[in-house]
């Protein structure tokens, strides 16, 4: 069953306070939204198998580890998982990048698909960003284009989700693990989170 982990931290926390207030500008919010996916990735990325290696240091040589497989791929849910992405970079700036184009059909709330890109992503690990776990439905269409290809692991990072969207990625993707900044109370009418912050991809690119 999927694992949920809300990262604990005060960073986090207060980034996420200034991203949920509707007064917060486009380009604070852009640059918080970059701050806190790479606040995420050392929890998207705790599970990364290791080899050992040895390394000479400037005294002496030692025992250390590298990920064994490579840099995990980082696919980003278009348009808004491009801010989470930005900050995932800092920390691996050498990964291969998949971008899956989805828009969300505002009367039955089903997701779209307009564009996939993809990296060779069979038997590496991949990183799938995407601010919003709502309904759960743009991400189980972009993790079935992902599992489609046979990873050999997959994470969901998000800034929020609802139970509803992970019982939904749960149901449908039960050994992708989800990493958060918080977990919200519910969806509205309109499939919007509670109390959440909005349209990611609107507040993003100021749209």
């Amino acid at each position: 069953m999927t694992s949920v982990t809300t990262v604990d931290n005060p960073l986090v926390d207060t980034k996420l306070t200034r991203l949920r207030d509707v007064s917060t500008p486009t380009g604070e919010f852009r640059a918080l939204l970059g701050d806190i996916g790479c606040l995420l990735t050392p929890a998207a990325t705790a599970n990364l198998p290791t080899r050992p290696i040895t390394v000479t240091t400037p005294l002496t040589t030692t025992e250390g580890v590298v990920l064994d497989g490579g840099t995990p791929v980082l696919v980003s849910v278009l348009r808004a998982g491009n801010g989470l992405m930005e900050g995932v970079l800092r920390l691996l700036p050498d990964t291969d990048i998949g971008q899956i184009g989805l828009y969300r059909d505002h009367e039955t709330l089903e997701a779209h698909q307009y564009m996939v890109r993809m990296p060779p992503i069979a038997g590496r690990h991949v990183i799938v960003v995407d601010p919003m776990l709502a309904t759960g439905h743009s991400a189980t269409a972009a993790l079935d284009i992902v599992a489609a290809e046979q990873p050999a692991s997959v994470v969901f990072m998000c800034l929020v989700a609802a139970p509803e969207g992970i019982a939904e990625l749960q149901a449908r993707h039960p050994n992708v693990d989800i990493v958060t900044a918080a977990i919200d109370s519910h969806l509205n009418e309109v499939g919007y989170i509670v109390p959440g912050l909005g349209d990611a991809g609107d507040r993003l690119y100021g749209t």
